[in-house]
This record gives C-alpha cells, sequence and structure tokens, in this order.
C-alpha cells in the first residue's frame, strides 16, 4: 500500500507561484508512476504532470507547459510540482496520484488533494 499526501496549495494572485509536495509513504519502485492531477469546480479531473520514479523526461499538460515543473526528491520520497505564472484558470483542487503499473494513464493511489486559489 502507498500513502500520499499533499500540501503546499493556498492562495496566490495571478502572475504567482506555488511549490506543491506530495509526500509518499509505503514501498515506491523505480518502475511506478507519478502524477499531478487537478479539478476545478463543475469540471473533470485532468492530468498535470507525471514523472517516472527512476527519473526520466516527465510529461506535462499542453495547458500548463513552460509553467509548471515536476520533480522527485527519492531520499525523501517526495514528488514536488512547482507552479509559476499562475493564472486564475489554475484555481482547482490538486491531487497526487501514484501509478504501481507505471502506466502513465492509469493511477492506483490518490491523495485527498489540496486547494490552489489563483486570484486575479
Amino acid at each position: 500500500q502507498v500513502q500520499l499526501v499533499e500540501s503546499g496549495g493556498g492562495l496566490v494572485q495571478a502572475g504567482g507561484s506555488l511549490r506543491l509536495s506530495c509526500a509518499a509513504s509505503g514501498r515506491i519502485f523505480g518502475t511506478y508512476v507519478m502524477g499531478w492531477f487537478r479539478q476545478a469546480p463543475g469540471k473533470e479531473r485532468e492530468f498535470v504532470a507525471a514523472i517516472r520514479w527512476s527519473g526520466g523526461s516527465p510529461a506535462y499538460a499542453t495547458s500548463v507547459k513552460g509553467r509548471v515543473t515536476i520533480s522527485r526528491d527519492n531520499a525523501k520520497n517526495t514528488v514536488y510540482l512547482q507552479m509559476n505564472s499562475l493564472k486564475p484558470e489554475d484555481t482547482a483542487v490538486y491531487y497526487c496520484a501514484a501509478s504501481a503499473r507505471g502506466n502513465w494513464r492509469e493511477y492506483d493511489y490518490w491523495g485527498q488533494g489540496t486547494q490552489v486559489t489563483v486570484s486575479s
């Protein structure tokens, strides 16, 4: 079993930055894929970014590419999402997820989410 706990959300003005953290407990293998998703009110959950636990090229949604960076610290069992140049449309609950199958599209474990609110 893997537990994921997000932190770092909050209220920020448009143009500002936030760094989200996802602390993972349990056994994380190099083949795992760690992802960030978000869900805005009244909208479906959408993919934001993902990275393989062992490293390699990350993947980003088109809507955030160039403004967001996903990274991981294996020693701390933590995945980060650095978000810059935030826009009001980035307002959402952000979720961390882990794919034990190493599948970039299917995730097995989810955190409880952290709220990000961007004011205009």
